[in-house]
């Protein structure tokens, strides 16, 4: 068959189908050109599923009447300019859309109308766009003082092959519905609104720009709940800014449906995110249970290609492993700093979560009632049982507790976990605080704190190492095998010694002690998987980690076991002074708090 130059119209079709794969789509590309021409409140009608009728309304700029025909023609924009050689820069991208393909490739497939008026025209016009076929630009009302109205009805009437490809009304109208929530999300000061099929489905009033703001949109799209146990992200390394909201481990969900990145204001979906997630709450989460954020990055626009694929969903930075540290040290150095705290939805009548600094002493007590001589507990100047495995030790990342003398006299319900009053089914210990009450898994809590010190210990000593009797090769793809070779060191620091041994073949000489009898081969092939993934060693951390876990589980306070008044009001303090002790190895909760008036409420005393 001989060599044929296509017509524009199919190759446009052709086009359409990179750019506009569902009505989703082309309400994204919509929206950013909204957003591009600075709208600060964008409305948007879908109907059918967004295949009958779509209606994007803003009040930006707006278009000028000789800009119309201009605004349909493929690869033509006003959204990339050349500098002063004359040169178009694809890596320095100041707006959401440039390529030009967005609106003739929508207008190919279906029938596409664009009114608008420009800032300071008295004169609105529009223009039709059917199948491909362009209409003249005529003269129209417009109800705004300016801005642009685009109209998108039968989408995809003229590649009758591809509707049937499409999901049913719902599925396509709740893609529409996530689209929205994401543009809103990444850009805070704008509002929006969405109609399906004639409901008010969302409506986003504009928030202040800025931290606060932004929380306010996340959790009017997330939930109340995110607001109450989100940590604030700000974090800078070598030009790029990380900031945003992540959610408490406890505070935790079945799928990662609720992880949002944005670069530069775009939303983006990237496996960089996940894998950067699951290193940062490795020791917090088990594997079925993902973390709610949200996370906002900033930098050069030459450092990220925006340019990958025309739907523009996917990034690719210049430098991933700078963008995935950032990622992980920042979320870790907030969950660290969130102490023992632990999210508000463990019990339905919580109300919040406290955070007191490592080393807390509370004020000396007020006029009123105290709990001294009662639940075994006596004034002294420091807490003083012992008698449990572990609470001896200093906990981990925690600074030893200081106390001038002579000291004062403390009632203990002031402490953040109060005074321990009973232990319940010898697993669970009450403890009243001045305003609630706690209830404290006592092995879940103790687990965590063992842990923690267990991990630091290895973290000062280094992981030790058993020599292999006879060196054990791998046999790997070739590019595998060069992944795992170019970590070599980072492993060697996590106790396995490994060393590139021909082409496709890794040697371990070495393995952690800690694993004992392991699988070298199936170890080595999780490592090899990870670094194609996520290029992290996650896999070998997160054995480490468990069997630590585990130790530190055989280790702990069984539940069972009977405890005196003064080993819980020890291990309390120690929770109060340890990271991460409001949640166990697994992201479940190691407390519960009940405020009094909740507890009046539930006796109808309010």
């Amino acid at each position: 068959m001989p060599i044929r130059r296509l017509p524009p119209e199919t190759v446009n079709r052709i086009a359409a189908g990179e750019v506009v794969e569902r009505p989703a789509s082309a309400v994204k590309e919509l929206v950013e050109n909204a957003l591009d021409a600075g709208a600060t409140s964008i409305e948007v009608q879908a109907d059918g599923g967004g295949l009958g009728r779509i209606l994007v309304a803003d009040n930006g700029r707006g278009l000028a009447a000789d800009q119309l025909p201009l605004a349909i023609e493929r690869h033509a924009t006003s959204k990339l300019g050349p500098d002063e050689m004359g040169d178009y820069d694809l890596l320095h991208i100041l707006t959401l859309g440039f390529r030009g393909e967005a609106l003739p490739s929508i207008g190919s497939v279906a029938r596409l109308t664009i009114t608008s008026r420009a800032e300071g025209e008295a004169d609105a016009h529009s223009i039709l766009v059917e199948g491909g076929a362009v209409g003249d630009v005529t003269p129209a009302g417009f109800p705004g003082p300016h801005g642009a109205r685009v109209e998108v009805r039968d989408l995809f009437y003229a590649t009758p092959a591809r509707l049937k490809f499409m999901k049913s009304e719902r599925s396509e109208a709740l893609a529409i519905a996530e689209e929205i929530k994401r543009q809103a999300m990444a850009h805070e000061a704008v509002a929006f609104s969405l109609d399906l099929d004639g409901k008010r489905t969302l409506r986003l009033p504009a928030e202040q720009a800025g931290p606060a703001g932004r929380l306010a949109r996340l959790s009017a799209i997330m939930g109340r709940e995110f607001s109450e146990n989100a940590l604030e992200i700000h974090h800078v390394r070598d030009g790029v800014t990380l900031t945003g909201f992540a959610g408490l481990p406890t505070f935790n969900r079945g799928n990662s449906a609720h992880q949002y990145l944005f670069v530069n204001g775009r939303p983006v979906r990237d496996r960089l995110l996940q894998g950067a997630l699951r290193g940062a709450y490795a020791d917090f989460l088990a594997r079925d249970r993902h973390p709610l954020v949200a996370l906002y990055l900033e930098l050069d626009p030459t450092l990220v290609d925006v340019n990958v694929h025309p739907a523009k969903a996917e990034v690719r930075f210049r430098d991933p492993s700078l963008v995935r540290g950032l990622i992980v040290s920042g979320l870790r150095h907030s969950l660290a700093g969130a102490g023992h705290r632990a999210a508000t939805t463990v019990a339905t009548s919580a109300l919040s979560g406290f955070t007191p600094g490592y080393g807390y002493v509370p004020k000396p007590s007020a006029q009123g009632f105290s709990a001294y001589q009662m639940g075994g507990w006596q004034p002294v100047s420091a807490p003083t049982p012992q008698s449990i495995p572990g609470l001896s030790e200093v906990s981990a990342r925690a600074e030893p507790m200081a106390f001038a003398e002579p000291q004062p006299v403390h009632d203990p319900v002031d402490f953040p976990l109060g005074a321990a009053r009973a232990q319940i089914h010898e697993t669970y210990i009450v403890a009243q605080t001045r305003d609630g009450m706690i209830v404290v898994d006592q092995h879940a809590a103790h687990e965590r704190l063992v842990y923690e010190t267990m991990k630091a210990q290895m973290a000062e000593g280094g992981v030790a190492r058993q020599v292999l009797l006879l060196p054990e090769v791998v046999e790997l793809d070739p590019a595998e095998a060069e992944r795992v070779a170019a970590r070599a060191e980072e492993l060697a620091a996590l106790g396995l010694m490994v060393e590139a041994f021909g082409p496709g073949a890794i040697l371990v000489r070495e393995t952690p002690a800690m694993l004992g009898q392991t699988d070298v081969a199936g170890l080595i092939r999780d490592i090899a998987d990870d670094l194609s993934e996520t290029g992290q060693t996650l896999a070998l951390k997160e054995r480490l980690e468990e069997v630590c876990s585990t130790m530190a589980c055989h280790g702990s306070v069984r539940a069972g076991r009977r405890l005196t008044a003064p080993e819980m009001n020890a291990l309390l303090r120690q929770m109060e002074v340890t990271p991460h002790s409001g949640q166990c190895n697994h992201g479940r909760p190691t407390y519960v708090e009940l405020k009094l008036a909740d507890i009046e409420r539930l006796f109808g005393r309010r």
